[in-house]
């Protein structure tokens, strides 16, 4: 494994204002109607992400991970797809359904792990590596896309950088943390880009350990983007810690389905944490921590998913010579499963 060294000139990530509180439960049902009714007359879908608002998932018509909302929004037969989560996850939809129309309820929503690399950068990062596969990660803009040879979500990297030749470099971006563990859970050696998500990268083994303190027994499901991924599947093999999975958020999803344990600690952004509970009101689910909230995911509301079918707002669109180039890596993405 080699890491690149990120040029001075790398973005900064977005300093978003502080999230609208939650509404009052008669406030959320009449928004609910709102929005359904709304949806109804468009003939729109609502898609949103694991990591949303509880009451934005709960007015969802699919709750999902990157891979899993991708695919819907290949297939829908919808005239509107409304994306309840970041900008790159709304181009993505517009690149795979270029009819639809596409409506990222905040502009707000960025992601801070896209923003570490640029589609300048990464030509100038392949023009240092002639002949290398570029794996990016789908956490990226649509630009960084269209200068990929494959695109990848949590739930499928391993497979993605599984079919590629075992003699072809790989560039692997921009998570340095998903390309570390992805190097040790194929044994296949990468340049890796260095960004991280700063929700996910600030989940360290010291909260790990002291959960496991706590609730000694209970699985550990942990996202490999964590900045402790690689360390737990060490921490595993000396014995130091035990019942540890990697899984993408919907790996835990289906873990929690199948394992049927009574509880489960969970590593990712705390926004998946209702998810599992509306589906499995019988298991008991703890943060490993609780600071791990992306306020990207949160700048989401029912006023601006409602709003967005009312007005229209904001139409996300993909110039056509990038949605063109970015269409093949994306597709191999979904197809990949």
């Amino acid at each position: 494994m080699s890491i690149a060294v990120a040029p001075p000139t790398a973005q900064q990530p977005h300093t978003p204002g502080a999230a609208d509180p939650s509404p009052t439960p008669d406030e959320a049902r009449a928004l609910h109607e709102e929005i359904r009714a709304r949806a109804a007359a468009r003939h729109a879908v609502i898609l949103a992400h694991n990591y949303e608002r509880p009451e934005v998932q709960d007015v969802a018509d699919y709750v999902g991970d990157s891979l899993g909302l991708s695919q819907q929004a290949a297939a829908t037969e919808a005239d509107v797809i409304v994306f309840c989560g970041v900008h790159f996850m709304a181009e993505t939809a517009a690149v795979l359904s270029p009819s639809k129309t596409v409506l990222l309820p905040d502009l707000r929503a960025g992601c801070s792990l896209a923003d570490t690399i640029t589609a300048d950068q990464l030509r100038a990062w392949k023009a240092d590596h002639p002949g290398a596969t570029v794996v990016s990660y789908v956490n990226t803009t649509a630009e960084v896309k269209a200068e990929s040879d494959y695109c990848c979500t949590s739930g499928n990297a391993r497979k993605v950088i599984d079919a590629i030749p075992a003699d072809r470099e790989i560039l692997f971006l921009p998570d340095m943390f998903l390309g570390l563990w992805l190097e040790r859970a194929t044994g296949r050696r990468m340049t890796l880009w260095p960004g991280e998500c700063h929700v996910h990268a600030g989940i360290r083994p010291d909260d790990i350990e002291e959960i496991r303190l706590q609730h000694p027994d209970a699985p550990l499901l942990v996202h490999p983007e964590c900045g402790c991924a690689s360390q737990c599947m060490t921490m595993a093999a000396d014995g130091r810690i035990s019942d540890v999975q990697i899984l993408s958020t919907e790996g835990m999803v289906n873990f929690a389905r199948e394992r049927g344990s009574k509880k489960l600690l969970v590593a990712t952004e705390t926004g998946i944490i209702h998810r599992l509970q509306k589906e499995l009101p019988d298991t008991e689910f703890h943060a490993v921590s609780e600071r791990a909230i992306c306020r990207f995911m949160k700048m989401t509301t029912l006023e601006s998913v409602r709003d967005a079918l009312r007005l229209n707002q904001h139409v996300i669109t993909v110039p056509p010579d990038v949605a063109e180039r970015a269409s093949l890596a994306i597709r191999r993405m979904v197809e990949i499963v």
